[in-house]
C-alpha cells in the first residue's frame, strides 16, 4: 500500500534569491478534530512554509490508523511480490520468451493506460476506506483464481494473460484510492514521510517476496506462491475493519457532475510544478522501470541461470529500494531538481549495469539502481501530491499513475522485443538511455520556465555546477522558483 505523517517534514522557506531552498510547499489540510472544510482550500503555492526539520524517520507510524494500514500493506505486498516473480517466471517457463513476460506486464498496466483518469474521479466521489474493502478484495480472488489453476495443472499462458488484464482493471481505482487514502490517515504535515514509508513498506516486502517465491517455484511449484498471496489481502481488509474512523482526517469529497475529467487535465496543464514531474516519471515508467524484462532475461540467458538467481537479483534491488525509502523518509523538503538529478543518475546506472562485464558487478549495481528508482518515485510521488489541492488529488494521482505505470503497455513490449531481438544487455542500456535523456531535457525545460541558468564555478578549489536564478527573473520572482 502507499504515503505519511509529522510537521517535521514540512518543507522549507521559499527564497528565489536562494537556489539551495526552492521547495514544493505543502497544502494545506486540517484534521477531523478542526474544521473539515479547510481540508478542501486550494494549496499556496508560493507561501513560504516553516523552516526545515529533519523528519523523523518513522514519525507517521505515530499514527495508529496509518500503523494498522502499513501492517496489512507489509503482509499484501509481500505475497504481491511473490506473485509477481512467479507470474514472470511461470510465463517464460510456458513460452520462452522475453516478449510474452512483456506482453503480461502490458496486459496488467494497460487498464490504467486507457480508464486511469476515472479511477480518480472515484477516487475524489467516493469514501475510501469503503472503496478499498472491495478492491483489496477483488486483488484477492484474483490470486487465488491463479493459485487454483496453476495448482490444478491446467494454467495456461492466455489464463495468466487473463488475470493479469483483471488485476489491472481493479488497480484503476485501487491505485489512487490507497495513494489519497494516506493523507486522510495522516494529515499534510506527515504525508512526505508517509509516502516515503510506503515505498519503504513495499520494498521491504520486495526483500522477502522473491526469496520465498524463489524457494517455493524450486520445491513444490508456482501454485503455492499464487495462493499465499490470495490469503495475504486478508491483512489489509482486517486493518481496514480496525481503523478508528473519528481519527481520519475529512477532506470534501467532489460531487458527481460533468466534465470533472477535463477539470483535473486542466487543472495539471496550468501547473508547471504538476506537469513537468508527471512527464518525467511518465518517461522513466515507461522504458526504465521494466525489470521483470530485463532480470528474467540476464538470469535466463546471459547467466544461464534458474529462479534461484532470479529471486537474488530482484532481492538485491529491493535493498537499495529500501535504503532509498528510509533515506528519503528523512528528507525535510521535496525539490524538482532533486527529481531530476535522481532521475538521471537512474538511467546512467542502468547503462552501467548493462555493461558490466562480470556477474557479480552487475548483481552489486543492482542496489545503487534500486535506491534511485525509489528515490525518482518517491520524490515525484510526493511533489505532486504535497502541490494539488485536497478536493483535486485523487484526479490529479489517477493521471500521474496512468503516465507512471500506465505507459507500461507501450513501453514493456517494445523494450521486450528489443531484449529478444538484441539481447539483455542491448535492452537494459536502451532503457537507461531513454531515463537520462528524458531527466535532462526535463531539466532543462524546468531551468528555463523557472527562470533559472546554470553556473559552473569553483568553491574552495572545487569545482560547482549549480542552477541559480537569472538576472533578469530576480524582480519578478517566476512561479515555478517556488517548486525547482
Amino acid at each position: 500500500m502507499s504515503t505519511g505523517p509529522g510537521a517535521a517534514s514540512a518543507p522549507g522557506p521559499n527564497d528565489p534569491d536562494s537556489p539551495d531552498a526552492l521547495t514544493t510547499p505543502a497544502s494545506s489540510t486540517s484534521p477531523a478534530s478542526s474544521a473539515s472544510s479547510a481540508s478542501s482550500t486550494a494549496p499556496d503555492r508560493f507561501a513560504s512554509p516553516a523552516s526545515p526539520e529533519k523528519s523523523s524517520t518513522f514519525s507517521s507510524l505515530r499514527i495508529r490508523n496509518y500503523r494498522l494500514f502499513a501492517t496489512g500493506g507489509l503482509v499484501s505486498n509481500t505475497g504481491t511480490w511473490m506473485s509477481r516473480i512467479t507470474q514472470d517466471w511461470l510465463v517464460l517457463s510456458l513460452t520462452g520468451s522475453s516478449t510474452a513476460v512483456g506482453i503480461t506486464t502490458a496486459l496488467q498496466f494497460l487498464p490504467m493506460l486507457l480508464f486511469g483518469l476515472y479511477g480518480g474521479v472515484i477516487a475524489d466521489r467516493y469514501p475510501k476506506r469503503r472503496m478499498l474493502f472491495f478492491t483489496q478484495g477483488a486483488l484477492g480472488l484474483c490470486g487465488l483464481a491463479l493459485a487454483v489453476l496453476t495448482l490444478s495443472g491446467q494454467v495456461q499462458v492466455w489464463h495468466v494473460y487473463l488475470i493479469a488484464f483483471l488485476l489491472g482493471m481493479v488497480t484503476v481505482v485501487d491505485n489512487p484510492t490507497r495513494q489519497t487514502f494516506v493523507s486522510e490517515m495522516v494529515g499534510p504535515d506527515q504525508l512526505r514521510n508517509a509516502v516515503s514509508l510506503n515505498s519503504a513498506n513495499f520494498n521491504s516486502a520486495r526483500l522477502i517476496g522473491p526469496a520465498v517465491a524463489g524457494v517455493l517455484i524450486s520445491t513444490v511449484g508456482s501454485g503455492w506462491a499464487f495462493l499465499i498471496n490470495g490469503l495475504a489481502f486478508l491483512a489489509p481488509i482486517t486493518g481496514l475493519l480496525l481503523m478508528r474512523t473519528s481519527e481520519l482526517y475529512k477532506v470534501e469529497r467532489a460531487p458527481r457532475g460533468k466534465g470533472q475529467l477535463r477539470e483535473g487535465l486542466r487543472y495539471v496543464a496550468a501547473r508547471p510544478e504538476l506537469i513537468w514531474p508527471i512527464v518525467l516519471i511518465g518517461f522513466v515508467g515507461t522504458f526504465g522501470y521494466n525489470f521483470p524484462i530485463w532480470l528474467t532475461a540476464f538470469a535466463d540467458d546471459v547467466y544461464h541461470a534458474g529462479a534461484g538467481t532470479y529471486g537474488l537479483l530482484n532481492t538485491l534491488m529491493a535493498v537499495g529500494s529500501v535504503t532509498g525509502a528510509l533515506l528519503s523518509a528523512r528528507r525535510a523538503s521535496v525539490r524538482l531538481r532533486f527529481l531530476v538529478g535522481s532521475a538521471a543518475v537512474f538511467g546512467v546506472l542502468e547503462i552501467a549495469a548493462a555493461l558490466s562485464p562480470s556477474y557479480w558487478l552487475f548483481a552489486f549495481l543492482l542496489v545503487p539502481i534500486g535506491m534511485a528508482a525509489l528515490t525518482v518515485n518517491t520524490t515525484a510521488n510526493a511533489s505532486v501530491q504535497l502541490a494539488t489541492d485536497p478536493a483535486m488529488r485523487g484526479r490529479v494521482m489517477s493521471l500521474f499513475m496512468m503516465v507512471f505505470v500506465g505507459g507500461t503497455p507501450l513501453g514493456a513490449p517494445l523494450v521486450g522485443w528489443v531484449t529478444d531481438s538484441f539481447g539483455a544487455r542491448m535492452g537494459f542500456a536502451f532503457g537507461g538511455l531513454v531515463s537520462a535523456l528524458a531527466a535532462a531535457t526535463v531539466g532543462l525545460i524546468l531551468a528555463r520556465v523557472g527562470g533559472l541558468r546554470l553556473s559552473v564555478g569553483w568553491n574552495h578549489g572545487h569545482p560547482r555546477v549549480r542552477f541559480v536564478p537569472r538576472e533578469e527573473e530576480r524582480e519578478r520572482e517566476p512561479e515555478l522558483a517556488t517548486v525547482a
